[in-house]
């Protein structure tokens, strides 16, 4: 529906062209958060070893063709369908544009924008997970759980938080989801990786911690950067319209996660006697996070701590799981988007004045309690069915020539 046909439906000219704007925005932002999972993919494939590159490819690409077409199914009638008791939604199922009013709108958008904006949302919540089960997990088990975040995790805490659910009614913010997105994914990271267990090889008889570095550290690098050029979508785009305060979103997004670049550079300069490249990285998206709830409400000075408390904190959450907790996480994920995602959206409370500790920390510790219980249910559903991880053969050959009877770099040779 172009100008004219708005105008001639009845809409004054100033509104209908506000509305074109609106709509050409968030598509942009719908794209260029859909282009995340290019960045994810090359993050996570660089991180990991090249035995199972295209293992790490094919997940991040289900990801989003599963999230789609559930989310289209169920999902988004569970997110944003009509309000039960502030938990869930109930209608939409099937058909999610039937929750369109008489001129086709959802919030304010022509249905089809809504629904694909928070698509894309609900596909990146699914891939963070991709990373940290990563050179172990069997593909068809990690098919299941793709499709299982997007009916029965992202929606429901997603509904509370932007349905109309319990949390928004308590005043909660979340703005572009550091704890609907990020949170939910490092949790449901964290669940997967301990039920899975570590890498043949990650830890020595001992229990001391093994190093197995990424195969290439360019690939990575460029992953990174690709998330961060796409973060501005994903922050900015949230506004869902052309509003004066995009300008101010982009400072803040981008602030933070200079801060928490330049921090994670300088505790591994001090802690390690050298600047750690993918630590000094993962920094970069641990400050993107942390900021993703709050970009839109504190100060571009409050972005910078924000970000540099994320910076310092992905370091020791690291360091944490891998040498104290035991859980093998390859790529970081757990650190980055479940610690940081939750500390981000907890700082929005203390540097905020329009929002509260208190509720910030009710709503990420209530989500979290239902991603966890929820992830463990599932997890363990798949793992004593489908069954969770390959053979230790798989394992070692790799999982592209078992899962996918190919090789991403042909004629090379892998080893442990």
């Amino acid at each position: 529906m172009g100008l004219t046909d708005l105008i001639a439906g009845g809409m004054d000219s100033i509104d209908a062209t506000a509305l074109l704007i609106n709509v050409m925005w968030t598509m942009l932002g719908a794209i260029l958060v859909y282009f995340m999972q290019a960045g994810f993919a090359m993050c996570e494939a660089g991180f990991t070893r090249a035995k199972n590159t295209g293992n790490i490819l094919m997940k991040n690409m289900m990801d989003f063709v599963l999230g789609s077409i559930f989310f289209f199914i169920f999902g988004f009638a569970l997110m944003h369908g009509t309000d039960w008791n502030g938990i869930v939604g109930i209608k939409g199922f099937f058909d999610p544009t039937s929750l369109a009013d008489a001129d086709g709108m959802i919030n304010g958008l022509p249905a089809g924008v809504f629904i694909i904006f928070h698509t894309v949302f609900c596909a990146t919540a699914a891939t963070i997970v991709s990373g940290s089960m990563a050179e172990r997990t069997k593909f068809a088990a990690y098919l299941a759980y793709s499709a299982a975040i997007s009916i029965f995790i992202y929606p429901i805490t997603g509904h509370w938080i932007w349905g109309g659910g319990w949390l928004s009614e308590l005043g909660f913010h979340d703005f572009a989801g550091s704890t609907a997105v990020h949170m939910v994914g490092g949790i449901c990271a964290l669940v997967g990786a301990k039920i899975l267990g570590p890498r043949i090889g990650k830890y020595n008889k001992e229990g001391k911690v093994r190093a197995i570095p990424g195969h290439n550290l360019a690939i990575a690098a460029l992953g990174v950067f690709i998330l961060w050029f796409c973060w501005f979508g994903f922050n900015c785009g949230s506004t869902t319209a052309a509003t004066t305060n995009l300008g101010d979103i982009a400072m803040t997004t981008n602030l933070a996660a200079a801060a928490a670049t330049l921090m994670a550079l300088i505790v591994t300069w001090v802690r390690y006697g050298k600047p750690d490249v993918s630590m000094t990285f993962n920094g970069s998206l641990a400050g993107l996070v942390a900021i993703t709830a709050g970009c839109d409400a504190v100060s571009n000075w409050s972005a910078i701590i924000i970000g540099a408390i994320a910076g310092v904190l992905v370091v020791f959450s690291v360091e944490f799981f891998d040498k104290v907790a035991k859980i093998d996480d390859p790529v970081g994920a757990i650190s980055v988007h479940g610690v940081c995602g939750a500390t981000g959206t907890i700082l929005t409370g203390v540097f905020s004045p329009d929002y509260t500790f208190g509720t910030q920390l009710l709503g990420v510790a209530a989500t979290a309690a239902y991603v966890f219980v929820l992830a463990i249910i599932i997890f363990t559903i798949i793992d004593k069915t489908i069954g969770l991880r390959v053979s230790k053969e798989e394992e070692i050959d790799g999982l592209d020539v078992h899962e996918h009877g190919c090789s991403a770099y042909a004629d090379f040779n892998f080893r442990i």
